[in-house]
């Protein structure tokens, strides 16, 4: 396969690896697993939440760590053989997946504390992570390039996450290729690398989409690589430069962290290092929706300011205003949420893209915010084709939405929302038909919300200690 193509997936093949055997899958699952033991939230596909809505959520929260950030910083333990303690880690499913993956794959994980993990892969046995696991979560995929620097070979199973729409791994493949690997086997259900010398070869790469995990794999392969690479049409979000920053620590010599073209002066080993991830934006964003809807003042400490500029400007966009006090962020009770006129009475549009544009991450919490607010707005999708579907379960709820395609829909407030039975079927829109359960009269049951927990820790907990009025029942 050339360099600049895109690797073709056909159905299934017999691919050149088996994986784990029944044997040892079994065995694996006896182990005492250190990072991984059964903690809340684990059964939540059994669970569900009871939500009583029209009460203002208020007080103080401080935001998990970066979910996005942390999988990539897990990953990149596996450069180097020293101790890495990395901290302020979310405790949620994807990350216990992350976690299980490295154990699986012969990583030594000491949990200090709840958000505070000692990790050494000084002596790993394997090259492909557990399959089942895998295809869990997006994230395993981030193990590629730095298991197959390490390893010489490595297995991956196709990766799961979110259905938000398609999701290609093309990209990195293309990196992975232009950095000295060999795809020698590719289907549906996964993919089998090799390294034909022992390290990467420094590349110039143009990536054919600005894609965040392809970012990161390629930074983690470049840096140990021989030679300079530079990465052209990088992604820049916060979670590839906290990786950035990571890599650094251990020796990585990285300009351009924040910018869409990186380069890479590769380095023969990498050290240990010590590594706090940064708030999440995604979440600060989650509870300022929140706040908002449910007429509350919500101070948000420790917000991480400086990643914040376009969703505020967004919200106040919603006619949702936010005062920063230091590091904190208030939400402040009882706002207009009149939505802006644009110039000419052309109707008002909110629109994703790659960072430093809104996150895709929030649409779903803008359109619920969008409910809410005095006046007209277009809701433009344009990451995921199929992001915007869960607006049924909003309709039901009284919501006027006029979904006009895959990727837009207009939302007419204020609408008066009505308690309902909403099932999540992702991370985010799991929260954002939270929000509005919070905001809605009456009494709302919410299931499969493993979804939200695969993102947001123990949100029923620290929601409840805002005023909310929420509950964990079995099913």
């Amino acid at each position: 396969m050339g360099p600049g193509n895109t690797l073709p997936l056909p159905g299934p093949i017999a691919l050149g690896w088996t994986g784990k055997t029944p044997a040892e899958r079994s065995a694996g699952r006896k182990r005492k697993l250190v990072a991984t033991g059964r903690r809340r939230g684990e059964n939540s596909a059994l669970e569900k939440l009871i939500v009583e809505g029209g009460r203002p959520i208020g007080g103080e929260i401080t935001p998990a760590g970066n979910k996005n950030e942390a999988l990539p910083v897990l990953a990149a333990v596996l450069l180097t053989d020293a101790p890495v303690t990395i901290s302020n880690v979310p405790d949620i499913a994807d990350i216990r997946d992350m976690i299980s993956l490295l154990e699986g794959l012969g990583v030594s994980v000491e949990r200090i504390d709840p958000h505070t993990y000692r990790l050494r892969a000084a002596n790993l046995s394997g090259h492909e992570p557990e399959l089942d696991t895998a295809r869990r979560i997006r994230g395993s995929f981030l193990l590629a390039g730095p298991l197959l620097m390490r390893q010489g070979a490595v297995s991956m199973p196709a990766p799961g996450g979110d259905r938000i729409g398609l999701r290609r791994l093309d990209t990195h493949l293309l990196v992975l290729e232009r950095l000295g690997a060999r795809i020698e086997e590719a289907s549906r259900r996964g993919f089998r690398f090799v390294l034909p010398s022992s390290r990467y070869r420094g590349a110039h790469i143009f990536l054919d989409e600005a894609s965040v995990t392809a970012t990161e794999n390629a930074l983690m392969a470049a840096v140990c690589a021989k030679g300079a690479t530079v990465i052209e049409n990088a992604a820049s979000e916060p979670h590839v430069q906290g990786l950035c920053r990571m890599l650094q620590a251990m020796g990585g010599k990285i300009e351009g962290a924040g910018t869409n073209r990186l380069e890479i002066e590769g380095v023969e080993r990498l050290s240990g290092c010590e590594h706090r991830i940064m708030p999440d934006h995604t979440e600060v964003g989650s509870f300022i929706g929140l706040a908002a809807v449910t007429r509350g003042d919500l101070l948000i400490r420790d917000a991480g300011i400086e990643h914040l500029r376009m969703i505020r400007l967004i919200f106040s966009r919603l006619g949702v205003e936010t005062l920063t006090e230091g590091e904190h962020l208030r939400v402040p009770a009882g706002q207009e949420m009149v939505i802006k006129q644009e110039l000419g009475g052309a109707v008002p549009k909110i629109d994703d893209g790659p960072w430093p544009a809104f996150p895709s991450d929030l649409t779903s919490i803008a359109t619920v915010v969008a409910t809410q607010c005095q006046g007209t707005v277009l809701v433009f999708e344009k990451m995921f084709e199929n992001r915007l579907f869960w607006v049924d379960g909003l309709i039901r709820m009284g919501a006027r939405v006029v979904l006009c395609d895959l990727h837009r829909a207009i939302v007419i407030g204020p609408a008066r929302l009505s308690a309902s039975t909403i099932s999540t079927p992702d991370i985010r829109a799991g929260m954002a038909l939270l929000i509005a359960a919070l905001c809605a009269e009456g009494t709302s049951e919410i299931q499969n919300i493993h979804q939200i927990d695969r993102g947001y820790e123990a949100i029923d907990q620290r929601l409840s200690a805002l005023g909310a009025s929420i509950h964990r029942e079995s099913m």
